[in-house]
């Protein structure tokens, strides 16, 4: 059986901390190692990875005297680690039973796979079980660019729980670390960018679980300005995964182009909602980057209506949807005025 690194950022996450790491070695892997990176926590992450690392030698702890940020420490982690596989999990997250010998052993029976990704179960739901051993898992392997399209497929959004996705170690070495121009897209980009050199695998069945709780990383993202940071992250990621890869993907420029086309209907649906909010700088902002994401989007109706409201402004646009709306209730009392006579004088 393979050996497998764990690498387990903490910042902040002390009282999560023993959970996740006490899943990771009870995972059904025998050869397997974690090694905990305390980026300068302010809390007693030190204290309990510490404690961790003296009750199991498998158990590595390297404490930062700053921060350093989650990039800068997930790459410390990939530089550390030295076992055939690799995991990346948030000290929030932990696994399931039995996760970590399902994906080492797809990736064992697969030469030719980069990664292996399963389900996620978030913590604020209920009744959701792993299976238990005697039933049978589904799996499937795509090849590369059937993943990159099926990324595409599902409106170009990261389909990979990070928490599930073990790595091949001798692929990751070698097309390098997240980037720290994507602060809160890198996963997208990473797993795009394994995709173009190798097959990805799937396992239909839940791997780990997603801790939902108010200190989430990504939920600033998409809270602020209707998700305008997630929307732009999303875009530079794929950019950057086609600027570091076009030279490995057959059709590389058209790739990027369909990649990018969601993005641009998905942003021109928010730029009509930020201006019906009365927000016309963030719609602004969101019809450039649907402009940018797809060029052809400008002879969309979706566009072409949105250029008639920033003529009329936000104010007379109220007063137009106000006008609309009044005419549509009378219209539909007319009709039901209608309806109820005709019923009357058949009765």
């Amino acid at each position: 059986m393979s050996s497998i690194d764990v690498i387990v950022p903490c910042y902040k996450y002390a009282h999560f901390l023993k959970e996740c790491v006490e899943s990771v070695l009870a995972g059904g892997v025998p050869d397997v190692r974690v090694v905990i990176i305390d980026d300068a926590s302010p809390d007693n992450t030190a204290e309990v990875a510490n404690a961790l690392a003296q009750s199991d030698a498998r158990v590595n702890v390297i404490r930062h005297p700053v921060n350093k940020g989650h990039i800068a420490t997930y790459n410390e982690g990939i530089d550390w680690v030295s076992a055939d596989y690799l995991l990346l999990l948030s000290a929030d997250d932990y696994l399931l039973p039995g996760a970590l010998r399902r994906a080492t052993d797809l990736l064992d029976a697969h030469p030719e796979m980069g990664f292996v990704f399963g389900n996620v179960i978030n913590s604020a739901e209920s009744g959701i079980r792993n299976p238990p051993d005697s039933e049978p898992i589904g799996t499937q392997v795509m090849s590369g660019l059937e993943f990159i399209r099926l990324i595409e497929s599902k409106g170009t959004i990261n389909i990979v729980p990070t928490a599930t996705a073990v790595v091949r170690t001798s692929l990751q070495k070698r097309v390098g670390g997240y980037r720290s121009e994507l602060p809160h897209s890198g996963d997208l980009e990473m797993w795009l960018r394994l995709a173009a050199y190798a097959s990805v695998g799937s396992l239909d069945t839940f791997q780990a679980v997603y801790r939902r709780h108010g200190q989430n990383m990504q939920t600033g993202y998409y809270n602020v300005k209707r998700g305008l940071p997630d929307m732009a992250q999303r875009k530079a990621a794929l950019d950057c995964f086609h600027q570091s890869c076009k030279t490995q993907l057959p059709n590389a420029d058209q790739i990027h182009r369909d990649l990018l086309r969601p993005l641009g209907g998905e942003s021109i649906k928010l730029a009509h909602a930020a201006f019906d909010e009365g927000d016309r700088e963030t719609s602004d902002q969101f019809a450039r980057i649907a402009a940018e994401a797809d060029p052809q989007i400008i002879h969309s109706a979706g566009w072409k209506t949105l250029f008639w409201k920033r003529c009329l402004g936000v104010h007379f646009w109220r007063k137009l949807r106000v006008a609309r709306q009044r005419i549509w209730n009378l219209r539909r009392r007319a009709g039901n005025l209608v309806r109820k006579t005709l019923r009357l004088g058949a009765g």
